[in-house]
Formats: structure tokens, C-alpha cells, sequence
């Protein structure tokens, strides 16, 4: 597939203790060494993406860096025969723009193995309106169904930090699979955004900071996906229904956990991390193929704008005061 021998990138650079963000025009010969090129289509706006872009947590140890933590696009040029020119492909994990160049580069070089081979039913856009971010939620979703979380549970699913991009995906997809969901926020504006995505309930995050009067609460969730750890998490296990599991992600308000062994002795309950950034490939290409058949894309499409590679160094600051709602979705070719 021809290509130009230039393309467009936003490149970090790092002087003392400041990260500068500007857009380069970059020659092939700065592509680092793999099996295949991608022209890179679409990336997205996490989390991470936001800290890394701000020069928050230490994530990026070398510099020049391109970031974007994940990418869509089409084969240009592949050594593999597992790949080959006009192939639509995706990528997530794998410490892409963080500890590798990423996905905020029209043009991307990576190994073979760190590919997935986009299922036909999503296009290149919805595959990064999914992301990091859907493929993580759907990873949870997995991994409670996997220990006995069915749509017929007779209490809800709770969700929390229910706006961002891994909750927004989490609620429409439980809810599109049946399951009664409960939606945690802490912004008033967005509970009609949340019931549009399929929430039955919306849990003030202020409630979930308190824990019970004791080392147990009423058992109130079939099961959790939570997003944001520290106190709400030990809250969580603490609400739990007898053998139900709370998938941690992201872990946003934190890592250290105020609990004890009560709620995992006398209910039974589970802890499950989730890790998207290490599973295996067999078990990706199942997640896409799983999400391109059931995630709702008329919900993704009321979740998602899409916005031009300029503008990531702005919205990465919104992102990190939780202004941003859903999925941000980066253009490269605008």
C-alpha cells in the first residue's frame, strides 16, 4: 500500500520536570522496529492518556514519546503472514504509549502478536469508540460471568464511576445483556445521561465513601465493576450479596484498601483485577468478537464525540478533573 514518508504526530518532550505536547511531522525513520506498519486511523482520550499527556505518575520513562494508549487502523506494509496490506487491525495493552510509542501518530510500528484482527461487524471508528476502555469493560464483564453472575440475579449491578469511558461502556453493556444496573456518580448533570445508557438506578458516589457501621452492610449487589478503589471499594465488598464479585478497575481514587477478611469469609465474596493490559491474544480476539456482536452501537454512538489529534493536549486536563464524559475518540486524518 503506498504511503507518504512522513506523518503527522503529537510528540512529549520533557525539560527538568515539565512535559511539553506539540504536533511534529515525523519521517519513517523514527518508527520504531516491529513486524507490521499500520496507518493509524483512530485513537482515544483515557485516563492514562490524560496523565501521561500532562506528565502526571511517572508513566513515561524515555523522551521524545509519542502517546495514545491504544489505535485503530489499516495495514500499510507487514514481514508476518498473519497480517497483510488493507487488513483492518486494532490495538490495546501491550504498554503502547507509555512504555512504547502509541497511537497518537498517524503511522505506528509494532510486533505481529500485539495486533487483533478487527471482526467485520465494527468499523474502525467504533472499534476505538470502544477502546481500551470497552475492552476493559467487557474483561469484567467476562470475569463476573465467570464466577456465576447471570442476567436472572434478582439484585442489581453496580457501576461506578459510571461516566467515564470503562463505566459508560460497562452500563450499556450489562444492560443490553440483560442485567439490572445501578450507575454511581457524583454529578447530578449526568443522571439522564446514565438512565439513556441503560441504568435502572443512580447511586450518589457520596454514598459509597461511607462505610457500614461495622465489617458488614446489607447485601445489596449481585455484583460490581468498580472504577474507582480506595474507600468505595472497601464499601462495595461490604454491600456485596453472598458469593458475588466486584471486578476492580483503574482503581482512580486509589490503590490502598481499608477492609477486612469479614466479607470474604462470611459471604464469600471476590476481589477480581483486571488487567487489560496482559491478557492473552486468544482471549482479546474474543473480546472484540464479543463486543462487535453485543455491545449496543447506538449507545456507543450517544457516548462518543470525536475530536481532532490537536486538541488531546486541552482535553488530557479536562480528563483529569473528571470534566469528560464517555469516550473521546481522536481523528488522525482531520
Amino acid at each position: 500500500m503506498p504511503h507518504t514518508d512522513s506523518f503527522k504526530a503529537l510528540v512529549l518532550d520533557q525539560a527538568g520536570n515539565a512535559v511539553s505536547a506539540t504536533i511534529q511531522e515525523l519521517g519513517n525513520d523514527r518508527l520504531p522496529d516491529g513486524d507490521v506498519t499500520v496507518a493509524v486511523k483512530y485513537s482515544t482520550l483515557n485516563y492514562k492518556d490524560g496523565m501521561i499527556v500532562q506528565g502526571r505518575g511517572n508513566l513515561v520513562k524515555s523522551y521524545p514519546h509519542v502517546p495514545g494508549i491504544d489505535f485503530s487502523g489499516v495495514v500499510e506494509e507487514s514481514s508476518s503472514s498473519q497480517y497483510q496490506p488493507g487488513d483492518n487491525v486494532i490495538l490495546t495493552g501491550w504498554r503502547v504509549g507509555e512504555v512504547r510509542w502509541g497511537g497518537y501518530a498517524a503511522r505506528a510500528r509494532v510486533k505481529a502478536d500485539w495486533l487483533v484482527p478487527l471482526p467485520e461487524a465494527i468499523s474502525l471508528e467504533q472499534s476505538m469508540a470502544l477502546g481500551t476502555a470497552g475492552f476493559t469493560a467487557m474483561q469484567a464483564v467476562m470475569a463476573l460471568e465467570d464466577h456465576g453472575l447471570t442476567p436472572q440475579a434478582d439484585k442489581e449491578v453496580l457501576v461506578t464511576g459510571a461516566a467515564g469511558g470503562v463505566g459508560s461502556v460497562a452500563v450499556a453493556l450489562l444492560a443490553a445483556l440483560g442485567y439490572k444496573v445501578a450507575a454511581s456518580t457524583g454529578r447530578k448533570a449526568l443522571h439522564d445521561y446514565l438512565k439513556d445508557l441503560g441504568a435502572a438506578t443512580i447511586v450518589d458516589r457520596a454514598e459509597l465513601k461511607t462505610a457500614p457501621n461495622g465489617p458488614l452492610g446489607p447485601a445489596r449487589w449481585a455484583g460490581a465493576i468498580d472504577n474507582v478503589g480506595a474507600s468505595t471499594l472497601a464499601t462495595i465488598l461490604a454491600t456485596l450479596a453472598p458469593r458475588a464479585s466486584c471486578a476492580a478497575v483503574g482503581l482512580a481514587a486509589g490503590p490502598k484498601l481499608d477492609t477486612t477478611v469479614i466479607p470474604f469469609l462470611l459471604r464469600g465474596v471476590n476481589l477480581l483485577g483486571i488487567d487489560s493490559s496482559s491478557s492473552p491474544p486468544e482471549e482479546r480476539a474474543v473480546i472484540w468478537r464479543r463486543l462487535a456482536s453485543e455491545m449496543p452501537m447506538d449507545q456507543l454512538a450517544a457516548m462518543t464525540h470525536v475530536v481532532p489529534l490537536d486538541e488531546v493536549p486541552g482535553l488530557a486536563a479536562e480528563i483529569l478533573k473528571g470534566a469528560v464524559r464517555g469516550r473521546t475518540v481522536i481523528d488522525l486524518e482531520k
